[in-house]
């Protein structure tokens, strides 16, 4: 049997098992490898490289878990939200008074990734059921009066076993979190470039 024939064939069996995708799996391990970063949190707006910029990797928000954690399995999310503002402006929120894109800034923008992640990725079910929460997924809460947040869902499990835990930074750096539910979830969503 071939080597590709063996990966998809294990790959199947995962994806069977688990209901993950390796892919999925692979960017939980890079948020939980994040957390072994100490980052302070840091919302100025910084001037970045383009492509592939980031801030001094010892600063950051909670956006910057999400495009660290992909950016370790090869994707920019810099130049993909940048690419597809450009393109398609009117789709994006307006919440910041722009009359154009902002390639320093919009991937750094919760309300940004949610519609970057609903237009190329899949929107899932916003439920109160724990196990609806997977390895890979992307959860976005609202903080109430405005505030928006994001985070990974990971595969290791809550005290009692129950939840998976997160990979966020709501102000205490890159952290692992049981967190799920502490705050209203708005979106939902998978994201595996292809």
């Amino acid at each position: 049997m071939k080597f590709s024939a063996i990966f998809f064939s294990l790959w199947f069996i995962q994806f069977q098992l688990t209901g993950q995708s390796p892919y999925a799996l692979r960017l939980s391990e890079a948020a939980i490898e994040l957390t072994k970063t100490h980052v302070t949190y840091d919302p100025k707006y910084y001037r970045l490289a383009y492509p592939n910029g980031d801030l001094p990797q010892d600063r950051g928000v909670c956006t910057d878990v999400i495009i660290r954690a992909y950016r370790k399995l090869g994707t920019d999310l810099q130049k993909e939200v940048h690419e597809d503002m450009k393109a398609h402006f009117g789709s994006y929120p307006k919440y910041w008074g722009l009359s154009h894109p902002d390639r320093n800034i919009d991937h750094r923008r919760v309300p940004n990734l949610m519609k970057f992640f609903s237009r190329f990725g899949t929107v899932k079910h916003i439920t109160t059921n724990p196990e609806d929460y997977l390895p890979g997924d992307l959860v976005c809460w609202n903080l109430g009066g405005g505030v928006t947040h994001i985070g990974i869902v990971v595969n290791m499990k809550s005290e009692d076993g129950q939840r998976n835990l997160i990979v966020h930074n709501i102000g205490a750096g890159q952290v692992l979190e049981d967190c799920l539910f502490r705050f209203r979830i708005i979106g939902h969503f998978s994201y595996q470039p292809g």
